[in-house]
């Protein structure tokens, strides 16, 4: 009998792709089946980029916690599994970020981003993939309550800060006028610099001499020598710095070697260890909700575990400590794990849609979580209900001089 050749050889054809759909078959049960093992979250830090330092202590806090929570046994018999991307702050990369976390990864909640500038764009996204996202850093008012309801940040909105910090450094340092500068590409740094502390200033009777042509400068410029030139030759008592702690490092050590020693003030973006390095001489006035050196027998051991693991990690300073970043992006991560275990979440491919709604509700509705520094709620625009300390950095550290809360009537923390 004669065989057909163009017969064997689509059956042979057959055969192959008979096997390789198995294949991708067997393929795809296997990685569902290491994913029901897995409860996976994401998160999404600035690795690289002008806010790296950021976004690699969270990378190393986040790991930390991750290898806490499996050595004790993981999360209803799941492996704690987080997902981390880098979005380099560029708000375009994080939203496609959240887009690979929600589709491809199929996490139930994510951390992050870190910016205001990132969650602007990211937070729309996940309101259209309907998943749960919370910001470790953002700031700049309004950004979560613009995308409710799956929008949230552990933080507190900047113009709620600036109410008690800014009666503070008026009091202390005897301010009767401040010059304003600040990082023009950085949106929460030109929310305080521009909408917020003007405003705030005058309210507690202190003069804004350039509130009309406050000077600028950009993320990563080095030279800022004729923005301070200008800066001192307002004659003010104080100085407003709107930028993060990297960047307004520049502007500090620039007033240092001018000799233009004047009190400094901000938002959260300054809080670093790091920034009291730049010139001890010069106070800075900043809020917290932590810094390295708080005190608290919880947040003290999570201080103590993390310090030397950030300083093994490669591309960090030598005397890197904790940042208030890193407690905020632990604390989103065990709010979704509290979420996940009491609220129901079965956490299989097919109940994707519904566990993520269950924690959307979950950490709408939390009261009294115990963060580092506290307890923990949301208000209605999806913002921490948190404790927060007014810090003063001298002489290379930081030292508590108030502590607020962020609730309207002062409750709830």
């Amino acid at each position: 009998m004669t065989v057909d050749a163009p017969l064997l050889r689509r059956s042979k054809l057959a055969r192959l792709a008979g096997a390789f759909a198995l294949t991708l078959a067997c393929s795809a049960g296997l990685v569902s089946e290491v994913r029901a093992q897995e409860m996976r979250f994401g998160a999404i830090v600035p690795s690289s980029g002008p806010f790296a330092e950021w976004g690699r202590t969270n990378t190393a806090a986040l790991k930390m916690f991750e290898d806490d929570i499996n050595a004790a046994g993981g999360i209803n018999g799941a492996k704690l599994k987080i997902v981390i991307y880098d979005d380099a702050a560029q708000p375009a990369q994080a939203a496609n970020a959240l887009r690979k976390l929600a589709g491809d990864d199929k996490v139930l909640a994510v951390a992050g981003p870190l910016t205001s500038s990132a969650c602007e764009v990211a937070f729309p996204v996940a309101n259209q993939l309907k998943i749960s996202v919370m910001s470790q850093a953002s700031s700049k008012p309004g950004v979560a309550a613009l995308n409710r309801p799956w929008a949230f940040r552990n933080t507190i909105d900047e113009a709620v800060l600036a109410k008690t910090s800014v009666p503070y450094y008026k009091d202390t340092f005897k301010i009767k006028s401040v010059g304003i500068i600040y990082d023009a590409k950085d949106a929460v740094s030109t929310a305080i610099a521009t909408r917020i502390f003007p405003g705030v200033m005058e309210a507690n009777g202190v003069s804004v001499a350039n509130k009309d042509k406050p000077l600028s400068f950009n993320t990563g410029e080095l030279d800022v020598s004729a923005q301070v030139t200008a800066l001192k030759a307002l004659n003010v008592d104080g100085v407003v710095i709107g930028a993060d702690y990297s960047q307004a490092v520049t502007v500090i050590r620039e007033m240092k070697r001018q000799g233009f020693a004047k009190p400094v003030i901000g938002g959260t973006p300054l809080i670093s260890s790091a920034i009291l390095k730049s010139a001890p001489e010069i106070p800075i006035v900043a809020p917290a909700t932590f810094y390295a050196g708080m005190k608290g027998d919880r947040v003290e051991a999570f201080a103590g575990k993390l310090t030397p693991i950030l300083r093994k990690t490669s591309g960090l300073p030598p005397e890197i400590e904790p940042s208030m970043y890193d407690a905020n992006i632990t604390e989103i991560i065990q709010m979704y794990i509290e979420a996940a275990k009491k609220s129901g979440v079965a956490n299989k491919p097919d109940t994707l849609d519904a566990d993520r709604e269950k924690i959307r509700d979950y950490v709408t509705g939390i009261k009294d979580f115990q963060g580092w520094g506290g307890p923990i709620s949301f208000n209605k625009d999806g913002d921490a209900v948190k404790a927060f300390y007014i810090v003063q950095g001298e002489k290379g550290a930081w030292t508590s001089k108030l502590r607020g809360c962020s609730s309207p009537d002062g409750k709830g923390c």
